[in-house]
């Protein structure tokens, strides 16, 4: 399988980021929302991003956790299982490029303010343009992106400086005009303005060390944006009257053409039109990710998961999510705010019980490099406000989620049912509760080779070596003695000696020196006859091993055994061992492993330098 690049750094995910949130939901629906719940709406503006926030969080962690592509929808079906994957990948698409054409077909009221064409067909060439730019790679794609969204930054920055002292305490009062209800259903009309932050995540595969640059990223992006919001929505509300901005669809453009004079509002347009170019440009660079990882789970045609062999971009995703955008060009403004919000709460939602599911299933190798503050309290707020966000919106969006919902059951039980069915999280749960085996290690190995690719993990000879090391699981308690033999009858016949030598050495090399290191943990290791002969036995006794006195119960024990030829790499694996056990929650995690290949795992995953020469 051809594999997608790695090109992105921290300015490409910020820029993506922000970009893809600096659109529609600022130089459009600031007039429609005032016009919802008056000055009031800058309190709107600033709960959704609160929202926004629950879900980045969850974002952050299962993109440090599992930083592949299509985003949201690879998370929720290795926690929920491919039907509740199906749905969250297919509505995502939906969503993003919903919000995509909502940015194309917001251009229509700037591009009459510089030419007087056809607006659609514009609209349909831009689309052209970024299909092709995506087409070529995601590195030039990305290297536009930033252009754009540092000059708009720039223009926005501008525009609060100089109109902030042309703010009126009269056009803000009333500040509350139609009471807290309308502040919390016009939060939930403006979500889709913080969409952007899902656009990342689908990505993540074509980021470089995106454990800790995609997390970063979005809380830098969310905090910039958020604040840029507030304060454009604040000097906007304060410099026009309420008739003149309610009915206004270019209001950042008119608010400038109060203090900016007329040359403010071409500005002011033109950066909204490159709003417009960046929200595009993002969308299709995120939404085509989502038909990419759902056809390399077989819930959607194959031919979707293909990756152009010159350019290492999904082609047939990208064009699929092309003429999806270029349909919707044609829908009724209104239409795609309602539905790309409503769709966007729902996967936020998602995405924190993704979270709790992972978080509860004990999965051994669900490690992500960030976790979410305050669990679970910030996603069961997360998933509470979507409720409270969904049913302030009114009968629309709640007819929109529903439809959502059911067109992605109707796709996986048409397609995907037959073809996918992959172990997920959820079963964990149900498994631990009724004490029935359900799972197999499947999602076990398929996230520690997620973690050997997020963190750039190449095997060595001490890699290989422990994957096929014999591992001892037994319960105790043990007399050093019972253990050593036990050791001796397993390793013997791998290193060409007797058994009872192998006794021998392993007695007489704690008589001379203990090799217990910490309370729970000893690693013998012995030299034997021969030459290239080196052989590592991981061996974990829940009761413990008794040494000695003074160590009575040893729960972890390595054992090294190799003839005088390998001392420097017996050296090298002794202390690639120590690096791995001075994790200070080491042998809580021997102890709590699921198994033989638990044990393994918590090696080849642990902490330590590694030599590939």
């Amino acid at each position: 399988m051809i594999e997608l690049k790695k090109e992105l750094g921290l300015l490409q995910v910020f820029c993506l980021a922000s970009g893809a949130m600096i659109s529609s939901g600022l130089f459009i629906l600031p007039g429609m929302a005032h016009a919802r719940a008056g000055p009031a709406v800058i309190a709107s503006y600033f709960l959704a991003a609160l929202f926004a926030l629950t879900g980045l969080l969850s974002q952050a962690e299962l993109v440090s956790a599992m930083p592949k592509a299509g985003g949201t929808y690879f998370y929720v079906k290795r926690a929920m299982g491919p039907a509740m994957g199906s749905v969250d990948g297919l509505v995502t698409w939906f969503s993003l490029t919903l919000k995509s054409a909502f940015a194309l077909v917001g251009m229509a009221a700037f591009t009459a303010y510089i030419i007087d064409l056809d607006v659609r067909l514009i609209a349909l060439a831009l689309c052209t343009v970024f299909i092709v730019l995506n087409l070529v790679g995601i590195k030039e794609a990305a290297r536009v992106q930033v252009v754009l969204v540092v000059g708009l930054i720039a223009a926005l920055t501008v525009y609060i400086v100089r109109g902030a002292p042309s703010v009126t305490v009269e056009n803000l009062a009333p500040f509350n005009p139609y009471g807290p209800g309308a502040v919390l259903s016009t939060a939930g009309f403006v979500f889709v303005s913080y969409g952007g932050l899902l656009k990342v995540a689908s990505v993540a595969e074509e980021v470089k060390d995106p454990g800790h640059v995609v997390p970063l990223g979005m809380i830098l992006s969310l905090l910039v944006v958020g604040l840029l919001y507030v304060a454009v929505v604040f000097v906007t509300s304060g410099v026009m009257d309420d008739a003149k901005l309610n009915i206004s669809i270019t209001p950042i453009s008119d608010g400038a053409a109060v203090f900016l004079g007329s040359k403010g509002r071409i500005i002011l347009s033109i950066a909204a039109i490159f709003a417009f170019i960046s929200t595009a440009n993002a969308g299709i660079m995120a939404a085509s990710r989502y038909p990419l990882a759902l056809s390399r789970d077989r819930l959607l045609p194959g031919m979707l998961g293909r990756v152009n062999e010159r350019f290492k971009t999904p082609h047939f995703s990208i064009l699929a999510t092309g003429i999806m955008m270029s349909v919707f060009l044609f829908f009724k403004l209104d239409i795609l705010v309602k539905a790309a919000s409503a769709v966007m709460i729902l996967t936020y939602s998602f995405s924190c019980l993704s979270i709790i599911i992972l978080r509860e299933s004990g999965l051994q190798n669900y490690q992500p490099v960030f976790k979410s503050p305050l669990y679970p309290w910030v996603q069961i707020a997360g998933i509470a406000g979507s409720i409270f966000l969904l049913a302030g919106m009114g009968k629309t969006a709640l007819t929109t989620a529903a439809a959502a919902l059911f067109c992605g059951f109707f796709v996986y039980w048409v397609y995907g049912r037959i073809r996918s069915g992959r172990e997920f999280a959820l079963l964990h749960i149900i498994e631990r509760i009724t004490a029935k085996e359900l799972t197999t290690r499947s999602l076990e190995s398929e996230l520690k080779e997620i973690i050997r690719e997020r963190d750039d993990i190449v095997k060595d000879r001490f890699d290989h070596l422990i994957e096929k090391a014999i591992v001892m699981d037994v319960a105790g308690p043990l007399k050093a003695a019972e253990f050593f033999a036990m050791v001796a009858d397993e390793m013997a016949d791998r290193l060409g000696i007797e058994k009872a030598i192998m006794m021998k050495l392993l007695h007489d090399r704690e008589k001379d020196s203990s090799t217990v290191l910490t309370p729970g943990l000893a690693i013998p290791h012995i030299v034997v006859h021969g030459e290239g002969r080196f052989e590592i036995m991981l061996a974990r006794c829940r009761e413990g091993v008794e040494f000695s006195e003074s160590s009575p119960s040893i729960r972890a024990i390595f054992v090294l055994a190799g003839s005088r030829d390998e001392r420097n790499f017996h050296l090298r694996a002794l202390a690639g061992l120590a690096q791995i056990v001075q994790d200070s929650h080491f042998e809580e995690r021997w102890i709590k492993a699921k198994g033989r290949e638990g044990l393994r795992d918590l090696i080849l995953l642990g902490k330590r330098r590694r030599h590939t020469t």
